[in-house]
């Protein structure tokens, strides 16, 4: 699943591509009896709702609340997208052929949907350049909804999330707060709790507690004041070089032009089983194990458990 720096990244490229153009017309291929009557594009009487609301509309700006794409049109209105295990979105000029597939409709572009993880496209906005923003979804488990010009309404489809971490405002002391809410959590599976900190996944939980020297077994309570603060900075300094780095591609992200991210080559602990742990003068090697139903991946020796 897309985590905070991939997120991130997408809304960087929404702003940078397809701010101040307008939704010409939409189009998706998702249809499920299961979202009847909730407010889903995957519900067809919502999309038509949906559609008729957003065309004509001019596409301000794009924002992340965790691991959600929101982008303001005009009117106040927004799009939420939440891409889920599987989801990105990609920019570039495509056309929908007879077959159902979505090819790349300019022999100038590169050809993204030639990677075989852009080629799942489920939503469609025909922009006013006569370019696409195209939503591809494997699995099909990305939330799309519009949310009206009602701070309720963007409160309710955000509720009971944690506060951002890359905010100047999360201080050590408002992270303390938090993470002390679950004083007998695994501290691994604390921080991927959204409701705690928000943004925050399998992949960058791992790195951060690599980097603090903290086993992902820890219980909270049993974690110091002195470590504490180490994962602290951790959170801070892992999430902003996966942002540095394009997010992370080691399965299906991509960015808005169809493009791996370079992260997954820094990993220091994430799907390095078995490998030497690259801790200056650590000695010891990655090991993989199930830590509430996720995998762990951490070094067998700085990252003891207490």
């Amino acid at each position: 699943m897309p985590e905070l720096p991939e997120v991130q990244t997408t809304v960087d490229g929404i702003n940078k591509y397809v701010r101040g153009l307008s939704v010409r017309d939409v189009w998706t291929g998702y249809k499920s009896a299961y979202h009847t009557g909730k407010d889903n594009i995957k519900d067809p009487k919502y999309f038509k709702f949906f559609k008729k609301e957003i065309i004509g509309k001019k596409i301000e700006k794009a924002s992340r609340r965790a691991k959600n794409v929101l982008i303001h049109l005009s009117d106040r209105e927004t799009i939420l997208i939440h891409m889920k295990m599987t989801g990105h979105i990609l920019y570039g000029k495509y056309k929908r052929v007879e077959s159902g597939e979505w090819i790349v409709d300019s022999k100038k572009e590169n050809d993204p949907l030639k990677d075989p993880f852009n080629k799942f496209i489920r939503l469609a906005f025909t922009l006013s350049n006569g370019k696409h923003l195209v939503l591809s979804d494997m699995r099909r488990f990305a939330k799309i909804t519009f949310i009206k010009n009602d701070g309720k309404e963007i409160s309710r489809h955000l509720a009971n999330l944690g506060p951002e971490p890359l905010e100047k405002n999360f201080t050590f002391k408002l992270f303390q707060e938090r993470i002390l809410k679950r004083q007998n959590g695994k501290i691994k599976i604390v921080l991927m709790d959204q409701s705690l900190i928000a943004g925050i996944g399998n992949i960058y939980s791992d790195e951060i507690l690599w980097r603090a020297g903290v086993h992902p077994e820890t219980r909270v309570s049993n974690i110091s004041k002195d470590k504490l603060i180490l994962i602290f900075k951790a959170i801070k300094d892992t999430l902003k070089k996966g942002i540095d780095f394009g997010g992370d591609s080691m399965s299906d992200y991509r960015n808005i032009l169809g493009e791996r991210g370079k992260f997954q080559e820094k990993h220091e602990a994430y799907r390095r089983t078995g490998l030497p742990c690259r801790k200056k003068g650590c000695g010891g090697k990655i090991i993989r194990k199930i830590v509430g139903q996720r995998s762990a991946h951490f070094c067998s020796t700085h990252q003891k458990l207490i």
